[in-house]
């Protein structure tokens, strides 16, 4: 596949994955999951996503088994957002482990994602 349709895909399903993750997952323990990156295989096969985890480890692995049950629902979700011959397989890995982020990187990141709180 061509690396920027690769690029674009996986551009588009972070910011849908961040969508789904943040507003219409019911489970709690996905609470303080974002998606850093997507990576995409060129086959489009699979699709590795990149979460930030929190810092205690007994969190890390109750965020990644609630990750790994929301699988299905988030791939189901993301077929349905997006027109795509092939869907890929999600693979969550962890990418970085919240460390008491600063305020300012939370403001960044909610106006990145185009829903600022008050």
């Amino acid at each position: 596949m061509d690396e920027l349709r690769s690029r674009r895909v996986a551009e588009s399903m972070r910011e849908e994955l961040s969508e789904l993750i943040r507003f219409e997952s019911a489970d709690p323990r996905l609470a303080q999951v974002e998606v850093i990156e997507v990576i995409v295989s060129p086959d489009m096969r699979r699709a590795d996503v990149l979460v930030t985890l929190p810092p205690a480890e007994a969190d890390r692995l109750q965020t990644l088994q609630g990750l790994d049950a929301a699988r299905h629902f988030l791939r189901r979700k993301l077929m349905q957002r997006m027109d795509l011959f092939r869907m890929p397989e999600l693979r969550f890995r962890p990418g970085a482990v919240a460390a008491g982020d600063a305020p300012l990187d939370r403001l960044l990141r909610r106006v990145r994602r185009g829903r600022p709180r008050p």
